[in-house]
């Protein structure tokens, strides 16, 4: 099994292999032969690439190709968060270098060092033998890691002015509900109903700040090859920033699909979350406020968030797809998953106290 697949570069994806030689030999001059380029066959967004040479190995990082929101795929933003969390967050991959120049690669890029590990995909290995006690450990170590990162002292990474953390949770509904907008294609709804009732019930600002992830999920966590229970690396920040930690969570449990849930969300599921054993839902975010001692008053507001983020996140790509912006197929059915989350959500609210 490899750890953490590659692929071929995907058609419409590939680098200019002269023009990155030159760039990453004036950065390594040690490197030694011509690179072999492989990508990443994870993620959704940000495109990442395996460059390989005779003597090393590196991780190249871009946004992806085609129109792209403003503030979104920021390298930079990646680049110096990885930065300054290595220096208090023991699960970061090592950055190398960020350029800005888009002459060399048609894009901002930076390039890390690359973690040997396995990421849990839509199962567990079956050469790990995991029993329910081991599946129950596995998602407190993970959590764990989410824990550790919403408690640390920012200030030490030198991310005191990394963002706005007042004011994040009301930017980040504007913000979603306004890309939602903008992706929308005619046959998805427009859920203005789900819209409005998230810009009405933003709670009031607490003491809660912290570095956020922004997709922190099992297939982002990285675990040592032959110790499933020690994390060597958190991947893709491209959404990290400094907020409202009960952000962070609920985009977490956004992605945590359960035995329980309606066949049409756990067709979703990417992640063995609904696997024997596995912590649910309920008890994650008991795990979670029993130790950062955080609100959880408005929880069902975080909720909905979570998973009208995540249609959002959908929809993007789905609308990038329509639009001829990328020939990745596994973008071509976002369009009805939106609209099954958006639904989820509509849902929620009518069940909801607030």
């Amino acid at each position: 099994m490899e750890a953490n697949p590659t692929i071929d570069m995907r058609d419409g994806e590939e680098l200019d292999l002269v023009k990155l030689d030159q760039v990453l030999k004036e950065v390594m001059p040690s490197l030694n032969g011509h690179p072999k380029v492989r990508q990443y066959a994870s993620g959704n967004s940000n495109l990442t690439y395996l460059v390989s040479y005779a003597n090393r190995e590196i991780v190249l990082r871009r946004p992806p190709m085609g129109k792209k929101a403003i503030s979104a795929h920021s390298m930079l933003r990646e680049y110096r968060v990885l930065t300054g969390l290595h220096k208090v967050y023991s699960s970061v991959p090592k950055s190398i270098f960020y350029t800005a120049d888009e002459s060399l690669l048609g894009a901002d890029f930076y390039l890390m060092e690359k973690v040997d590990g396995v990421l849990v995909k839509s199962s567990f290995p079956e050469s790990w033998n995991f029993n329910n006690s081991d599946r129950y450990k596995f998602c407190q170590i993970i959590f764990d890691k989410l824990i550790e990162l919403h408690l640390l002292n920012y200030s030490a990474a030198g991310l005191d002015n990394f963002g706005k953390p007042d004011g994040y949770t009301e930017r980040q509904i504007l913000g979603w509900n306004r890309r939602y907008l903008a992706s929308l294609t005619e046959d998805v709804p427009d859920f203005q109903d789900v819209r409005d009732w998230l810009q009405s019930h933003i709670p009031a600002e607490t003491s809660a700040k912290s570095i956020v992830h922004g997709d922190f999920r099992i297939d982002n966590v990285m675990v040592d090859t032959k110790d499933p229970f020690n994390v060597v690396a958190v991947l893709d920040w491209e959404m990290a920033a400094l907020g409202d930690p009960r952000m962070d969570l609920a985009n977490s449990m956004a992605y945590w699909f359960q035995k329980d849930d309606p066949d049409e969300l756990r067709a979703m599921k990417n992640q063995p979350s609904d696997a024997s054993g596995m912590m649910r839902r309920d008890e994650i975010l008991d795990y979670y406020f029993s130790k950062t001692g955080f609100e959880t008053k408005h929880w069902d507001f975080y909720e909905v968030y979570g998973y009208f983020r995540l249609a959002v996140i959908s929809q993007q790509l789905y609308y990038r797809f329509v639009n001829k912006q990328t020939k990745d197929s596994r973008f071509s059915k976002l369009g009805e998953v939106a609209s099954h989350l958006g639904r989820h959500c509509q849902k929620l609210i009518k069940r909801s106290f607030l």
